[in-house]
């Protein structure tokens, strides 16, 4: 008995615990216990990496705006030690310049910014003075004549700079076109083909780059955009797509012909771009940092931003294991795999609910189809585990091409599921169809659907994802309720069934 208290007091003093910690944080960081009361901020961050040589090093990043169509530059900084940092400021354009007397060897340079969404959507740019010098294409007979036909049929069909643009771009995404085809082989980036055309058509144009804003992403890179002069305003333009204007979620990082990164003393420069959507509080948004405190300090936003988009997922790990074993131990359903459920709930989040369950089903029966012939072979389990996986892999493989080809693309994103765990799940199938039936197996497979589709709804809730992520102390209160349902001993309500009868009694 004494046993009990003490681990029902240990149980209490977990989940107190939790639940203080978070009001604490709440109190001394302004973070508040509820989504939506709160204003989104964008985290991104550049790395530059490249190799130095040796010598004195000097490197220089186009940096953007203070006041953004869109977006507002709320904080940024720049972690790079050992380097000297300044921010060099010519009208409106911004450049941060990293310098160093001796370097060598590989080197990773870090600017961080917090963009702030405005309701301010008009550019600053749109009266720039225009510069009429044309650029040169190095284009000789062929393409000259390809050029001048695009340009002469797409004049046919437009009216003004912005139609003909658009007109333009067809053309030039017209895989029938013999004209389109030679001008793309001659010129490999599209903004750039787009703007010789243009200018050609007495159209000025400026090269602009920008950021799609997309939630928990790492290793992007800049999307290159064209803007053209329609009369009296600078107009944006998608090369790829024809889309005019500033598309949603898009940051426009640098404008000009001046080149993004300039890196000298060094080798294989490059860049690239993470970035997380995060919430503020307005009051704190207005005013500068928020005060220093020791959740600051600790928290997981303190971590670089790849590393934040790890976490954001890890931390709904202990909610997908609370349902999992909620569904096992009280409501007494069977899965194929202890935490098998908890993967696919991780891999519905990467993808989505709908294209999940199919591409899961589709690997698994396809899966288990082959597994019956490998179990003709008599192999060892090792190779025949083995085996599975390489199948697997091919299998993952035509599901992804058979969609990509058939025109969608979640067929794609079947590649986010645990393959290794795919493979255990069909050998414990295909051996539970053998022993048991294929009833076991049917019961088994759509318990762990269900428990996955249970443990997704809740790990997408946006509540459960601000809590987890912003509170991660709230986890002993999960840490606590696995605790107390492991000690759990009564009837599964799946079992209350068989004990019906007695009732009468």
């Amino acid at each position: 008995m004494s046993q009990n208290r003490t681990f029902y007091a240990i149980l209490f003093a977990l989940a107190l615990t939790g639940v203080a910690l978070a009001i604490l944080r709440h109190l001394t960081t302004g973070i508040p216990l509820l989504p939506g009361q709160e204003q989104s901020v964008w985290l991104v961050e550049a790395r530059i990496d490249f190799d130095a040589e040796g010598g004195p090093v000097t490197a220089s990043f186009a940096l953007p705006e203070m006041e953004l169509p869109g977006f507002d530059l709320f904080e940024e900084q720049s972690a790079s030690p050992g380097y000297g940092f300044a921010i060099l400021t010519s009208g409106r354009a911004r450049r941060a310049e990293w310098t160093k007397r001796d370097a060598l060897g590989e080197q990773s340079l870090y600017y961080s910014a917090q963009l702030v969404e405005s309701l301010r959507d008009e550019d600053t740019h749109v009266n720039d003075p225009v510069d009429r010098g044309r650029r040169q294409s190095d284009w000789e007979g062929p393409q000259e004549l390809a050029a001048t036909e695009v340009l002469d049929d797409a004049r046919e069909r437009s009216s003004s700079a912005r139609s003909l643009s658009r007109e333009v771009i067809k053309q030039l995404n017209s895989e029938a076109s013999q004209n389109a085809a030679l001008l793309r082989s001659s010129t490999a980036e599209r903004a750039e083909l787009l703007m010789l055309l243009l200018e050609r058509a007495d159209i000025p144009t400026r090269l602009a780059k920008g950021l799609y804003l997309e939630d928990a992403r790492r290793r992007q890179s800049l999307t290159p955009m064209v803007e053209f002069f329609a009369g009296d305003t600078w107009v944006l333009v998608n090369p790829q797509t024809g889309e005019v204007g500033l598309p949603p979620n898009f940051v426009l990082w640098h404008r000009g012909g001046v080149s993004v990164l300039d890196v000298t003393g060094a080798t294989n420069s490059q860049v690239q771009f993470s970035m997380i959507r995060q919430t503020v509080p307005a009051v704190q948004l207005a005013q500068a940092k928020g005060r220093s405190s020791l959740f600051r300090e600790l928290g997981v936003q303190r971590l670089p931003i790849e590393e934040q988009s790890m976490f954001k997922l890890l931390l709904l790990l202990p909610l997908g294991a609370t349902v999992v074993v909620f569904m096992r131990v009280i409501i007494g359903v069977q899965t194929s795999g202890t935490f098998m459920p908890v993967l696919i709930a991780l891999a519905f989040l990467q993808t989505s609910l709908l294209a999940g369950l199919v591409s899961f089903v589709l690997v698994v029966a396809a899966g288990l189809a082959l597994r019956s012939y490998l179990s003709r072979l008599n192999l060892l389990l090792v190779a025949r585990i083995a085996t599975l996986i390489v199948l697997v892999v091919f299998l993952i493989s035509a599901f992804s091409i058979i969609g990509y080809q058939m025109g969608y693309s979640t067929g794609m994103t079947i590649t986010f599921f645990p393959m290794i765990i795919i493979a255990w799940t069909i050998e414990r199938m295909s051996i539970l169809w053998e022993e048991d039936g294929p009833t076991e197996v049917m019961k088994q497979g759509g318990g762990s659907l269900l428990v996955a589709v249970l443990a997704y709804l809740l790990m997408q809730n946006p509540l459960m994802v601000h809590l987890s992520f912003n509170f991660p102390e709230i986890n002993l209160v999960l840490l606590a309720s696995i605790l107390a349902m492991g000690h759990y001993t009564g009837y599964k309500l799946s079992e209350l069934h068989r004990f019906r009868a007695m009732s009468d009694f």
